[in-house]
């Protein structure tokens, strides 16, 4: 490895982060911003001691196949790493790093809004003041919403942003409930109160509003089928700042049209950027563009453990956010 190293960033990032990269890294640097094409992604993976992708660059295998000797370590900028073949990367003695806990608040933040803001119809209401809507003043029955204290929250993924929702919600008065692939410890349940179910066919049809919170992987693509969506009160929404192939968005949008549901807040899709036109022209869904975790300090702090991460393989040691394939 030479003394200081190629780094390749497929994106832009906070000034101050790639200011950083520069001092210690010789960093290539993508200040226009502009998503890397296949082509541009091999390349960068045949000339690179590093790459720092972000979770909508595709490292599957063809690209890794064309990896150079010299590429060492895929320091992920972001949390999930469905994007890298893992399987791949280790096969071939590439190290792969992720950005873990730093977004938690935030994208726990970005959940809580649009659980508040689907219910209450908060976009509809900006929308007809902004767009020149005629208002004629206070009613007693215009845009009524719904009540989320005393309501049912299901949370499908019951990790760090899962308990982080929970706390939130637990402040508004909902009622907590979880799924999730193992029960978390007595003492966290208890300070949520927050009930367990092992069915998730179960808690999906007893609760008034689910929050997606759980990574994308082959064992949750399409957790919330069009089947599973179906056993949901027609009066029930549905939030997601998790990761849109969660969900079967085609069904649904489908429900939603068909008020088989009440509505939806989405901040992730299955196509992104693409989004299903039902969902855009529905009043009933808020529709954010992947801005969960988009706040000015969590950037920062997810750059930073890139850069650590970086730094401490370059110095021989293991990097503390190592991901490992069995844990997705």
């Amino acid at each position: 490895m030479p003394d200081r190293p190629l780094v390749i960033v497929t994106r832009k990032l906070p000034d101050v982060v790639e200011t950083r990269l520069r001092e210690l890294f010789d960093a290539r640097l993508n200040l226009d911003d502009r998503p890397f094409s296949r082509d541009e992604l091999i390349d960068a993976v045949k000339t690179a001691n590093v790459l720092v992708p972000t979770v909508t660059d595709r490292i599957d295998r063809a690209v890794l196949s064309q990896a150079g000797p010299n590429l060492k370590l895929i320091a992920q900028f972001g949390t999930g790493v469905d994007n890298i073949d893992l399987e791949t990367a280790r096969n071939r003695s590439i190290l792969v790093t992720n950005t873990p806990g730093v977004l938690t608040e935030d994208t726990a933040d970005m959940t809580m809004a649009l659980i508040l803001a689907v219910p209450r119809r908060l976009t509809e209401g900006a929308i007809l003041l902004k767009g020149n809507g005629e208002w004629q003043g206070w009613s007693p029955t215009w845009m009524l919403g719904h009540r989320i204290f005393g309501k049912r929250l299901g949370i499908v993924g019951m990790g760090r942003i899962g308990q982080a929702v929970a706390r939130r919600a637990k402040a508004f008065g909902l009622q907590i409930h979880y799924h999730n692939r193992r029960r978390v410890a007595p003492d966290i349940e208890q300070a949520l109160e927050a009930t367990y179910w092992d069915s998730l066919d179960q808690m999906l049809a007893r609760m008034d509003i689910i929050s997606i919170n759980c990574p994308h992987t082959p064992a949750t693509y399409h957790l919330l089928s069009a089947r599973r969506l179906s056993l949901m009160k027609p009066s029930a929404y549905i939030v997601n700042t998790a990761r849109g192939e969660v969900i079967d968005e085609n069904a649904l949008a489908r429900m939603i049209e068909n008020n088989e549901l009440a509505g939806a807040g989405l901040d992730v899709f299955e196509h992104e950027p693409a989004v299903n036109p039902k969902l855009l022209k529905s009043d009933k869904v808020v529709v954010l563009p992947h801005m969960g975790s988009a706040t000015l300090e969590g950037r920062v702090d997810m750059g930073e453990k890139v850069i650590i991460n970086i730094k401490t393989f370059l110095d021989g040691h293991a990097p503390p956010d190592r991901v490992h394939p069995a844990m997705f």
